[in-house]
């Protein structure tokens, strides 16, 4: 007689998981007076024919233990023979087609780090590498037995290798935002310088004007007082006239030294050229060694508990 038989699989910690399948065999109506049941006491012997006619596809032949006792059925003892059997999977195709390619993303997005955030190749390159992980989580839905009870370790592998480069997507979105205020408040420094000089030039095409039409009184220097200029020259109303636009000039010109000292003065208190570059370059530092440090406490987590026995 041919008999199939199926058992439960726990597939917590697969692909490296070992399943253990027991066999009952007893009568259905004889009790344990009218036929006993007994097995060979060779277990070599037994596990030895088992391997010969088990054919060894994805599950690996390790033990089988029998078993014998007596359990109760309708107020009858019974004789039983319990073959369990233990098998382990072979892990070896799935470490190779699955859990070696997410690694190899991981490790890319790890290189990332690398590539400047100036541009945009950095945020398509690391959607690119956290698609392609959304992909391996598909293919692993259709491998991946559903008869478990707990979520499985390789299930935790990809959802917590998911997790740390979306944080790594949100580090980099970040950055480029703190580039981006850095290269707007550049901008707004040099509208600013540029308006300056303008006023500038305005103001040096007057003085020029003036002296064209009165070189005396352009030339006149800074440091003297108005009350000395006034001693030298002559005091006619035309010369007046003159010498106050120069002093409204002198006034304008005195209120744009104090403007540049000012723009100077906030740009030394704000530091170099580049202050958010800098800042998000420190956060790039920071982010890649907490980086590093969370992917190697992760992977060892799960390495232990992969190699942890089940009884446990």
């Amino acid at each position: 007689m041919v008999v199939v038989s199926t058992c439960p699989l726990e597939v917590y910690k697969f692909p490296f998981d070992i399943q253990s399948c027991k066999l009952s065999f007893k009568s259905t109506v004889h009790s344990f007076e009218d036929i006993e049941l007994i097995s060979y006491d060779n277990t070599e012997w037994n596990i030895d024919w088992s391997l010969s006619r088990m054919p060894q596809s994805e599950w690996l032949f390790t033990n089988m233990n029998i078993s014998r006792g007596i359990s109760s059925n309708f107020g009858r003892s019974q004789s039983v023979v319990v073959y369990t059997i233990t098998m382990k999977r072979r892990s070896a195709l799935y470490v190779a087609n699955f859990l070696v390619p997410i690694l190899f993303f991981l490790c890319l997005d790890l290189s990332s780090f690398l590539i400047s955030d100036t541009g945009g190749e950095k945020l398509s390159f690391k959607v690119t590498v956290l698609l392609a992980v959304t992909v391996m989580q598909l293919i692993l839905n259709e491998i991946l037995p559903a008869s478990s009870d707990r979520i499985p370790l390789i299930a935790i592998y990809c959802i917590g290798i998911f997790g740390l480069m979306m944080v790594s997507l949100l580090e980099t979105i970040v950055v480029m935002r703190l580039l981006e205020k850095d290269s707007e408040s550049q901008a707004s420094k040099a509208d600013e310088d540029q308006s300056l000089s303008e006023d500038c030039g305005d103001k040096a095409n007057c003085c020029t004007e003036l002296e064209n039409k009165t070189p005396s009184v352009c030339n006149v220097s800074v440091d003297e007082t108005p009350s000395e200029q006034l001693s030298k020259e002559d005091n006619s109303s035309q010369l007046t006239e003159e010498f106050n636009a120069l002093e409204k000039i002198s006034d304008e010109l005195k209120e744009m030294e104090k403007t540049l000292t000012q723009v100077l003065n906030s740009k030394k208190e704000e530091g170099k050229p580049g202050y958010w570059t800098r800042v998000a370059k420190i956060v790039n530092i920071v982010f890649f060694f907490f980086y590093v440090t969370a992917v190697s406490v992760f992977l060892s987590v799960l390495f232990i508990l992969w190699n942890k026995p089940e009884d446990q």
